[in-house]
């Protein structure tokens, strides 16, 4: 009884659709949050994640092989403050051209442009003007 709950630790419930196709994964460096086994956190020793950071910024995280026992340091962490054009080129460089885990390229540019879309700050501009008409109280 008790592996089977440890199994289903992660996983996302969904009622009222039945038969979902999709099956959705709460564990830790996993990109598209699916349970599968190339996505997963927790079964590949090389995993790549992608979160905001303080201050507008995003942090790109790959785990270390050889730390795998040791919790604490296990992420090699990088912030990125750049723009989008030069941090799609940095997560390109550490996932695939260097070789780290090149079958997550396009899930991590995925997950980094979500990510930068959510940090956007929305531009105060002049306010839009009121084009229905103004009732002024009192006039006939």
């Amino acid at each position: 009884m008790g592996d089977c709950e440890e199994e289903q630790l992660f996983l996302v419930k969904q009622f009222g659709r039945g038969t979902a196709a999709l099956q959705f994964s709460k564990e830790s460096n996993n990109l598209y949050n699916l349970n599968s086994f190339k996505h997963s956190g927790l079964a590949n020793a090389k995993t790549v994640t992608i979160q905001p950071g303080k201050d507008r910024s995003v942090v790109l995280a790959t785990s270390k092989t050889k730390k795998q026992n040791k919790p604490a340091s296990l992420l090699h962490k990088s912030v990125m403050k750049k723009e989008f054009r030069r941090m799609s080129k940095a997560v390109t460089n550490q996932v695939a051209d260097n070789r780290y885990r090149p079958d997550l390229k396009k899930a991590a540019l995925a997950r980094l442009s979500a990510v930068n879309k959510s940090l956007r700050v929305a531009k105060s501009g002049a306010k839009k003007r009121n084009r229905q008409g103004v009732k002024i109280v009192g006039r006939k």
